[in-house]
């Protein structure tokens, strides 16, 4: 059984009601302890303004998002947005490596040019005393937005790479595996879980990036997979990080109100 500390909340699940002020202040008043950031909602309210009222509450900062798409524009961004995750004192800081550009057919190739760039990536975060965070995406997003769909993948990249690159695992884009519990067991036998995210799939799911689900209105076993990840070692927060057009319509309020409380109910 889980208590309120053990709930971080991704400012994906509020961020189009409530700016990154408004949703420090939301997880204050529900004595939220952690959460996860995104650099683009930094630039919104400014560095000078967010980090010492960060600083100053004590709130712990999990998941920095993100690096990538692997495109000039974006890695010309990386050292700067390294320096600002360490800053914050983020546990991991999460790699994006987007899609297949236009033209390319050679996907072994491209395959082989993320993966060196998570390589160099993981260079230059070590430089600054961060963890790298690989986070495989479903399937159905293969092409569009990862080159990085399973987690046995993951597995074998962080195998490659050694330390500083991690695994964030979320039920959203792993519940269908058959390999999941091996591949879970895997990675937490090489003490490479950084993070645990929750949502739900609903059925019918009307869009692959924008429709997922609160927990418990879904199909996946929520329960299970957190059983798997705890047995695996993983011993950090439960984060609740939900992409929905439908929650995005709803009072930020009442959508942390009532992601705590399934959290609280399922796990």
């Amino acid at each position: 059984m889980i208590t309120i500390t053990d709930i971080a909340i991704n400012h994906a699940t509020i961020r189009k009601q409530a700016d990154m002020t408004r949703f420090i202040e939301l997880c204050v008043e529900r004595d939220i302890k952690t959460i996860s950031i995104w650099g683009d909602e930094v630039d919104r309210v400014g560095e000078r303004t967010v980090l010492p009222v960060l600083q100053e509450i004590g709130l712990r900062v999990l998941g920095y998002n993100r690096l990538g798409p692997f495109e000039p524009k974006f890695l010309d961004r990386t050292r700067m947005e390294l320096e600002r995750a360490a800053r914050f004192g983020a546990d991991h800081v999460m790699v994006f490596t987007g899609g297949i550009p236009g033209g390319q057919r050679d996907l072994a190739t491209l395959r082989r040019q993320h993966e060196d760039c998570i390589g160099k990536l993981r260079d230059e975060a070590a430089s600054f005393g961060v963890t790298l965070a690989l986070e495989p995406l479903h399937p159905m997003l293969f092409g569009d937005r990862t080159t990085l769909a399973s987690l046995s993948r993951a597995n074998d990249l962080c195998d490659a790479l050694g330390e500083g690159v991690g695994i964030v695992i979320d039920v959203h884009h792993v519940w269908w595996d058959e390999r999941l519990e091996a591949e879970v067991a895997r990675a937490g036998a090489a003490r490479r879980i950084v993070g645990f995210h929750v949502n739900d799939w609903l059925l019918p799911t009307k869009h692959l990036l924008r429709d997922r689900g609160m927990m418990g209105d879904g199909i996946i076993d929520l329960a299970a997979i957190e059983r798997m990840v705890r047995r695996a070692g993983y011993g950090g927060p439960i984060e609740v990080e939900i992409f929905s057009d439908d929650w995005d319509s709803r009072a930020p309020e009442t959508v942390l109100d009532i992601a705590i409380e399934r959290c609280l109910a399922i796990f």
